[in-house]
């Protein structure tokens, strides 16, 4: 028997269809024995609608209101989660932070997990039910609900499954598993099994939306090895953990703000910096007419800055230049 953590997002608990599959995969490790708990992200775009409604009273809310608000997604999402299992046959509870509880720091909108208390969840599973938790919320030291910020709840997940010593962690989004850059723009993204910590936070801080920074570095910080899987069945799905030195390139990636009129593609892995792979991506988006108006380089990442409009055909020149060619 294992312990594991299973984390779904928006958009894989978005109606009933989704929720229902989300059940059906959560039962299947229930049937094999395993003890699970479970993470709900809001359902689809309830986080937005509910920022909508704020903003049509204030355009600049209280934010303790605005996480007591922006937190109800969660937990409707769990409760909605719970009654699905319980649908199957599965014996489950829903849990809000302040239930666990997820002790934070006062920060609303981008609060900090101080401590867990598992004494309850344990209790939950000793009796047989899965736990489906809220995630991407707290509760500080005044019994106030805080949320915890972009990436939310991947961090709740991760937080949970160090706080429980769980034997396994998933996180189950759209795609399945980690490739060498956004599959939905370069046709040719490979796949990787196994990716480091360090590669995963740079790409996470350069722009991919996989997993964000804040839950990639308290993976590394706790040792939690992170599965990233689709919700499809037969995904091999990809590894987030401590690996070997990776001399290749891993991941091409892009990051845009509505603050300037340039994006940055940037590349991230054990070979660069480097002034032969530089020269190999600023020769492939030239060739293309897209102007490079800067590049900039530190440890295991390269930059290429062009205007916004041209990123993502940036994107894919530079991901096939440097990894489709060599793979």
């Amino acid at each position: 028997m294992s312990l594991i953590v299973q984390k779904f997002g928006g958009s894989s608990v978005r109606d009933y269809e989704h929720l229902l599959r989300m059940a059906r995969i959560v039962k299947s490790r229930v049937d094999e024995g395993d003890d699970a708990v479970v993470v709900l992200s809001a359902q689809g775009d309830t986080t937005d609608g509910l920022l909508q409604k704020a903003r049509e009273i204030s355009e600049s809310p209280s934010p303790r209101e605005l996480d007591m608000l922006l937190s109800a997604g969660e937990q409707m999402s769990a409760a909605l989660g719970a009654m699905t299992l319980r649908s199957i046959g599965v014996e489950a509870v829903s849990l809000c932070a302040w239930q666990i509880p997820i002790e934070t720091d006062g920060t609303h909108g981008n609060a900090e997990i101080e401590l867990i208390d598992t004494v309850r969840i344990r209790k939950e599973l000793a009796e047989g039910h899965i736990v489906v938790a809220a995630g991407f919320q707290g509760v500080d030291e005044n019994g106030d609900i805080t949320t915890l910020g972009r990436g939310g709840s991947d961090t709740s997940a991760v937080a949970l499954a160090a706080a429980l010593k769980a034997d396994e962690l998933i996180i189950y989004t759209d795609v399945d598993g980690i490739f060498s850059s956004d599959p939905r723009i370069c046709q040719n993204a490979v796949r990787r099994e196994v990716i480091s910590y360090d590669d995963m936070l740079l790409l996470a801080q350069k722009g991919a939306q996989v997993l964000h920074d804040r839950s990639v570095a308290l993976a590394q910080a706790g040792g939690v090895p992170i599965t990233v899987r689709s919700c499809r069945e037969g995904g091999a799905g990809s590894i987030v953990c401590e690996t070997d030195e990776d001399i290749s390139i891993v991941g091409v990636t892009q990051k845009k703000s509505d603050r300037s009129r340039l994006a940055a593609i940037t590349a991230v892995g054990g070979a660069l910096p480097s002034i032969e792979k530089e020269k190999i991506a600023v020769t492939a988006l030239e060739r293309a007419e897209i102007t490079v108006f800067a590049v900039a380089a530190g440890e295991r990442f390269m930059s290429f800055y062009v205007l916004r409009d041209d990123a993502k055909r940036a994107l894919q020149l530079v991901h096939d230049a440097l990894i489709a060619a060599k793979e």
